[in-house]
């Protein structure tokens, strides 16, 4: 093959069509974005003016007033009004038990006798010597009289001597030894009377002993001091028990026809607190029951460490249904200082370190007012100023509500429920 066979013609140069179609295609994208863009633009800004002109359907409620007594419910426990340990006065052996524990006693019932003859004897014998130092008494006073006697009868012989003496028909040493016997039956007359006086004491001290020791004896009998139920018994017939030996009581008592219950109650209500206050006592073991109590005494200053007030809450019992021991919760219905109002919770909205609400007005505009809280109830809240009563406000309102914007109101139907139960 020949060279020049090999050798082909070059392609013509391309047209202006498809340049012209590129271009056109451009042209076309970008027109396209342009009229997008303008579109988004266009729906923003109507977006933008509906939220202008919105007017939001809002929830509103009442503000309550709160002028009656604040229900505050603390935790207690049941204790019984008194208590007493009962230990031996008497070093004996049991020798009679009448009761066991939850024995019902009336005041003076015989719990326990103890048998102490070591005591019995130490009675009779003391009484022995009180009637040995009584004839002593009698003896004293006897010599007395013959005191007083010899007393008179040396007065009688100085006399008729002292005369005889004047006379000349007696000596002057008869008279002078009369005289002196007068002196000396006086001195025995004093003897004796003061021989009286000791014997009157002594019989008094062995007196205060028998009284002692019957005293003692009397505690050989161990009886109840007041109507309760016996809740410990440490003792049985046969065991030795020691008086005053400070060890295990005997029995113990509890008076339970009015129970105790001590509360604390919060610095902030304290001034409320005082005796003759009512209280309502509830135990979780017997649903659907309530007592009835009041306050009673207080310890009038605040514990530093918590800063409350421990008060004492007397419950009557009379027919022993509640027991000494359990877990109650106590209602005190504390009287307000002052009426406040009563708001849902979910109304207020806290910003910028501030408590706010939003107050709607007759002409359906809203106003932002801050409110000062006195009380959180959890569900609603107690508010110390801000807003009165009766004033409608918002609902969980958007933050994002301008003051003087409309809004309509949309309550259904528990839009105005009550909330005192809530702050009680």
């Amino acid at each position: 093959m020949k060279p020049n066979e090999d050798r082909r013609d070059p392609p013509p140069p391309p047209g202006k069509a498809p340049f012209v179609l590129l271009l056109l295609a451009g042209i076309g994208l970008v027109g396209w974005g342009a009229y997008g863009h303008w579109q988004r633009d266009l729906e923003a800004t109507r977006t933008l003016d509906r939220i202008k002109n919105l007017v939001p359907k809002v929830r509103t409620a009442l503000a309550e007033k709160a002028d009656g007594p604040l229900d505050l419910t603390l935790p207690g426990e049941t204790r019984p009004f008194l208590t007493a340990a009962i230990a031996a006065r008497a070093t004996g052996y049991i020798a009679e038990r009448r009761i066991d524990i939850g024995s019902r006693v009336k005041a003076g019932d015989l719990l326990v006798r103890i048998a102490a003859p070591d005591l019995d004897q130490q009675l009779a014998q003391a009484q022995a010597q009180l009637g040995q130092l009584k004839a002593q008494l009698l003896q004293a006073q006897a010599q007395v009289e013959q005191a007083k006697a010899n007393v008179t009868l040396a007065n009688l012989t100085n006399n008729r001597t002292t005369t005889l003496a004047d006379q000349g028909w007696a000596s002057r040493q008869n008279a002078d030894t009369s005289q002196a016997g007068v002196l000396s039956q006086a001195a025995t007359l004093a003897g004796a009377e003061a021989g009286v006086k000791v014997a009157a004491a002594n019989i008094k001290a062995q007196e205060a002993a028998v009284e002692r020791l019957r005293a003692l004896t009397d505690f050989e009998r161990v009886v109840a001091p007041f109507d309760g139920v016996v809740t410990t018994r440490n003792v049985d017939v046969g065991d030795l028990v020691r008086a005053d030996n400070g060890g295990t009581p005997l029995v113990t008592i509890d008076q339970d026809s009015t129970l105790r219950i001590a509360v604390n109650v919060p610095q902030n209500l304290t001034q409320g607190v005082a005796p003759g206050l009512e209280a309502t006592i509830r135990v979780p073991e017997l649903p659907g029951r309530a007592f009835g109590g009041s306050v009673e005494r207080s310890s009038v200053a605040l514990q530093a460490a918590s800063r409350t007030l421990t008060a004492e809450v007397d419950v009557p019992n009379p027919d022993s249904i509640l027991r000494a021991g359990l877990h109650a919760d106590i209602t005190l219905k504390i009287p307000r200082d002052k009426p406040g109002v009563i708001v849902p919770a979910e109304a207020t909205v806290f910003a910028n370190g501030k408590l706010r609400l939003a107050v709607l007005q007759n002409d359906g505009r809203i106003t932002w007012r801050e409110v000062r809280l006195r009380r959180d109830f959890g569900r609603v809240l107690e508010l110390e100023d801000g807003v009165e009563a009766q004033t409608r406000i918002l609902l969980a309102p958007p933050p994002d509500l301008r003051d003087g914007q409309p809004v309509e109101r949309d309550d259904g139907p528990t839009g105005n429920q009550p909330m005192r139960s809530a702050a009680r």
